[in-house]
């Protein structure tokens, strides 16, 4: 049996170093007694560490050793585990690595299973370690302001959360203390140390404050003890000022519950009733006038024909001139357009502003809008990704067009991308079949069918990009010939900023 002695304190490199000499050995693991330094100490009769002679170390082959990337963050995750029995866990799923390639995608696999829930708890543990530092000021007799914080982490994570406090607080200097080592901040370098270090048992005012609002924070009507312990574990408790409050909030929740209700019942206070009375001085705004744009645009802001007006911000309808010869109709608005409740102002838009630009195609002449007035998306994360209506979809807002189309009385429609297309004719005819062509339409109308320009801005390809670009501007140049020979307003005044 081979003894190796770590340090153990969260220290990927020296496990590393060692298992990487022993696996080129072909040490089996269970020929290893991986233990800590502490731990033996207090073992008077331990086994004396047997480390690789240096002679072994010589005849150690230097290469053949590989394992998959995802090993590497699972296991600098948990060499800071607490447990003394991750060295064997990770130098054992680390051998069986060499052979069995594929193991870590077995997550029933024992010590795979094991593995990943050391990661989850040092993750964790560092989460908490973030919500429930208490910084107190000190008088450390220099310029900068100066903090000590007392925190008791489950696992040797010191040094691995370290650089989360040092980009949070860098205008300040600060000391972590923990039993598990040292994290310190003096405005240029960030040190840590893993010597445990002792409760400095400091108190201040920012005490005071913590539970001042813990409680004006706490609802007793929402209250779930089992919850709030689990994001609060009662581990933490003895170092967070605030928590001395909770046992107390606990037990008269229900009457402070019942107190709500009976406050709820009294008049509104005087300053709520002047503003009450303010906006009823306000005067309403004239209704416009029936059978207009304004009219339309004003039913279609409480528009609920399809579900989509649940999830939007607003509904984006169509503008321009009401006597418009010509009408643009895209798909649907975007990000930008569902905020700003405007047609065309996001990056589709500002690219089918500098081609109709370029062509002399002005669109402050023409009447832009959407086969669909809401913005259909799926969030993902922060961001807010464009999705495609469906025909059902289509067809509920095809109301709405037709009413704009009925209004407005085009003589040529542009029709850009399959979705508008599709809301315009109920064709089932290709897009690419049709693009680039005059084709009738209503009764003394034309229809011109192109892409939508959203669709350049994907295609990954530069030099196809720039060809289906090329044919996007002979498409609107195009629209602003015929816009031209048919004598539908003056076409030559470039594009108004929109």
């Amino acid at each position: 049996m081979r003894t190796v002695m770590l340090e153990g304190k969260g220290d990927f490199t020296e496990w590393r170093n060692a298992a990487r000499a022993l696996l080129q050995a072909r040490v089996p693991p269970q020929e290893i007694d991986w233990r800590c330094r502490e731990d033996a100490a207090r073992d008077l009769f331990g086994p004396t560490p047997e480390a690789l002679s240096d002679a072994e170390a010589d005849n150690v082959p230097q290469s053949g050793l590989t394992v998959p990337q995802a090993f590497l963050p699972l296991a600098e995750a948990a060499i800071c585990h607490s447990d003394p029995a991750r060295f064997q866990l990770l130098y054992r799923v680390l051998f069986r690595l060499q052979e069995e390639r594929a193991l870590l995608e077995i997550r029933s696999d024992a010590d795979v299973a094991q593995l990943h829930a050391m990661e989850k708890s040092v993750r964790r543990d560092c989460h908490k370690m973030t919500a429930f530092v208490r910084f107190k000021e000190i008088d450390g007799g220099t310029l900068r302001r100066q903090f000590l914080a007392w925190f008791e982490p489950d696992h040797h994570i010191v040094a691995r959360a370290a650089p989360f406090f040092q980009r949070r607080f860098t205008d300040m200097d600060w000391v972590i203390a923990t039993p598990k080592g040292t994290a310190a901040w003096d405005g240029i370098s960030l040190t840590t140390s893993t010597e445990p270090a002792d409760n400095p048992m400091l108190t201040d005012d920012t005490d005071m404050l913590w539970r001042t609002y813990f409680s004006n924070i706490f609802n007793p009507a929402r209250l779930k003890v089992k919850m709030m312990q689990t994001e609060m574990p009662k581990k933490y408790w003895k170092n967070l000022p605030e928590a001395e409050l909770i046992p107390g909030m606990i037990a008269s929740a229900e009457a402070s519950v019942i107190a709500m209700a009976e406050r709820a019942a009294r008049d509104a206070p005087l300053f709520h009733e002047r503003l009450q009375a303010a906006a009823r001085t306000v005067p309403e705004a004239p209704r416009p006038t029936a059978g207009t744009l304004e009219e339309l645009r004003e039913e279609a802001r409480t528009c609920t024909r399809c579900a989509l007006h649940c999830k939007a911000t607003q509904t984006v309808f169509g503008e321009g001139p009401a006597d418009a010869g010509t009408m643009i109709v895209g798909e649907q608005p975007g990000d930008q357009e569902d905020l700003a409740g405007r047609p065309f102002v996001g990056p589709a838009g500002k690219l089918f502003d500098t081609v109709a630009g370029e062509v002399g195609l002005d669109r402050s002449r023409a009447y832009v809008t959407n086969a669909v007035k809401h913005f259909k998306y799926e969030p993902r994360g922060k961001r807010r990704i464009h999705q495609k209506p469906n025909m059902g979809e289509v067809q509920q807002c095809k109301w709405w067009l037709k009413l704009e189309l009925d209004l407005i009385k085009p003589k040529l429609v542009v029709a850009m991308g399959a979705t508008a297309l599709a809301a315009l004719t109920d064709s089932r005819q290709r897009l690419s079949d049709l693009r680039g062509r005059m084709l009738p339409f209503g009764e003394g109308q034309t229809l011109l069918v192109t892409v939508h320009p959203s669709y350049l801005l994907r295609i990954p390809d530069a030099e196809r990009r720039a060809e289906e670009t090329a044919r996007f501007r002979s498409d609107l140049a195009a629209a602003a010939d015929f816009a031209r020979k048919a004598g539908i307003g003056d076409v030559s005044r470039g594009i108004a900023a929109g």
